[in-house]
This record gives C-alpha cells, structure tokens and sequence, in this order.
C-alpha cells in the first residue's frame, strides 16, 4: 500500500466514538453549518419510515443536529411517498425538480437533483432501504465535516453481511460477504488507476456526506457509478486529505440478484473508463443470458452513458441561490 494512503489511514478513518454527540453539535452550532439529509427511493415503503423516523426523532427531536430530511421519489409504485411523508420527511417527486430537463432512471440522477431542493450546508445521503438503522450513520459521517473544515466528503464503512432478497431471518446472513461489486470491480479499478483511494473499506456505499461547496462542482454520472466517480472527482478537486471514512458498525439492506449486479458493475466501469480518458465508449450495453425452455436467451440492457454537469453550472440552481 502507498506510504501515503497509510498516513491517510491513520489520520483520517475514524470509529462513530471518536465524536461524542456533544462535541458534533457544539462544532455545529459555532460554525453555524446547516446539515440536509436525503434519501433517495424507489419502492422503499418497507424501510423507508423507519429510517426517517429515527433520524427525526434522534438528530432531530432530541438534538438539533439535522435540520431537514428529503426523501426524493424517483417514480415509486407502492406508498414510498407516503410513508416517507408520514414519518415527517419532506417527499419531492424527481420529476418535479428541474423539469426543464427531463429525468433519465438512476439513482446518480436522482443525487443530482436533490441538490435543487435541500438548502444544508452539509448534505448526507442515506440509501432508503437499509434495516435496523441506526442514527449513527447519519452522526458519524457529518461529524468530521462539522469539527474539522479541512475535511469535505465522509464515507460511512461497516460490516455487509449479504443476506439474499427475502431472507431477514436470524442466521441467514453471512458476515464478510457482501459488497460483491465492490470486491470484483470498484476496488481492483481503484488500486490500480487511483490507488490514493484504496483505503476506502465501502467505496461504493451509498452513505456519504459532504460540503454543498464540493457537491455543485462536480459531474454526476446519472446511474450507479454516482459513488465511484464521485470519489476520483472529489479526489482531484479538494486531494486525498480532504476524504475521510467513519465506521458506523454493520449495514443490514436488500441484496441484489447476479445479473442486476452484473449491470452495476458495467455502470461503474463505464464511469472509471471516461475518467480515464475521456474516451469513447464503443458498446455501451451489456448482454446477459437467461434460461429459458430450449436453451438460454440473450437479454441486453442500455450502460447508463449520461453524465449531469455540475450543479453550479445550472441557472435555477444558480438563481436558487441567488435568491
């Protein structure tokens, strides 16, 4: 490993215990930082309320350290929005934030948009189908951004115990094991073409925060390479010393089947190769194969090939502010 991602290691990966909820919200309240968190969804009427209500009544009720949660519905078919709402999230439908371009499928896109319709100083993503959840993923990666202003972007780490779509059961989860893109393609491309990021344990984890100054200057790929090029991004604007990591403990959520991971994985390749050169991407789609009777059938789908420009460069968001 890099001398200097050892050095990173050790000054910036941090437990939840490091910061004490007294000092977060002291560092808070002196800086005066706002802090938004969003959660994007689709079809998350399970676990979404849960979530929310946690937040609200842990960081928000009992000490004032959030001060807005936005679910961001990107075309849910099941009551998302209302149970969001219910548990005292303000629900925004993709769609309607910046209609005057239209909304392409992708959480990235989704991201992006959220920029338009949070106002926090700090904004903190938090994937909306984790399980037991804990407002510690929320207070361990904002924490860095409010007490040390060299820091722009947290990522949480934990454990992935891979539980299958369905299984919840006690005994069905097999520690270590999940995280599977995360092993077979994100973490080989960063060691071996940004190799000052490969001390990130969860580079792929959808719980991250970071400075609303960082967030508007960067590109967001629309699909699932959101998390992977938002790192190379953030490294080449603010450096390796403005990244951090917090570990939060274990991540319990909805694992994926092979071939939906199959798909992500194109994405996220898809997003290092332009990172890499800019290059033109010959076929941008993927071809799996599923049985079916009398042999397997071939089914391709599109790779996400859209990018969103930095949000600064957008005139509503421009005049939002300005405002």
């Amino acid at each position: 490993m890099l001398e200097e991602v050892e050095r990173w290691l050790s000054t910036r990966s941090w437990s939840v215990a490091d910061r004490p909820l007294h000092q977060i919200l002291a560092a808070k309240r002196s800086s005066g930082s706002s802090v938004s968190v969003v959660l994007p969804a689709l079809n998350e009427e399970e676990t979404v309320g849960e979530i929310v209500a946690v937040i609200r009544h842990d960081l928000m009720q009992q000490v004032p350290l959030v001060d807005e949660i936005v679910v961001v519905d990107s075309g849910s078919t099941d009551r998302t929005s209302e149970v969001a709402a219910a548990a005292g999230a303000t629900v925004v439908h993709r769609d309607a934030i910046l209609p005057r371009i239209p909304a392409v499928p992708g959480k990235g896109e989704v991201l992006w948009r959220s920029l338009l319709v949070t106002r926090g100083d700090i904004v903190c993503f938090v994937d909306a189908d984790l399980r037991e959840f804990s407002s510690d993923f929320v207070s361990g990666i904002v924490g860095p951004l409010l007490t040390d202003p060299g820091v722009h972007l947290v990522k949480a780490m934990y454990d992935r115990p891979l539980t299958l779509a369905g299984e919840h059961a006690p005994g069905t989860a097999a520690a270590g094991q999940g995280g599977r893109v995360t092993e077979l393609m994100a973490r080989p491309l960063l060691n071996m073409h940004w190799p000052q990021l490969a001390g990130f344990v969860q580079p792929l984890g959808g719980e991250y925060a970071a400075r609303r100054s960082l967030l508007e200057r960067i590109p967001f790929p629309v699909g699932y390479g959101v998390e992977l090029g938002m790192l190379v991004d953030a490294l080449h604007l603010v450096g390796l010393d403005a990244l951090a990591q917090v570990d939060v403990g274990v991540r319990l959520h909805r694992h994926q089947g092979g071939q939906a991971l199959g798909r992500m994985a194109a994405a996220i390749y898809r997003t290092a190769q332009l990172r890499l050169a800019r290059g033109h991407l010959i076929r941008p789609a993927l071809t799996q194969f599923e049985r079916v009777e009398g042999g397997f059938e071939p089914r391709t789908y599109a790779v996400d090939t859209e990018e969103r420009p930095p949000m600064a460069e957008i005139a509503e968001y421009a005049n939002r502010w300005a405002a």
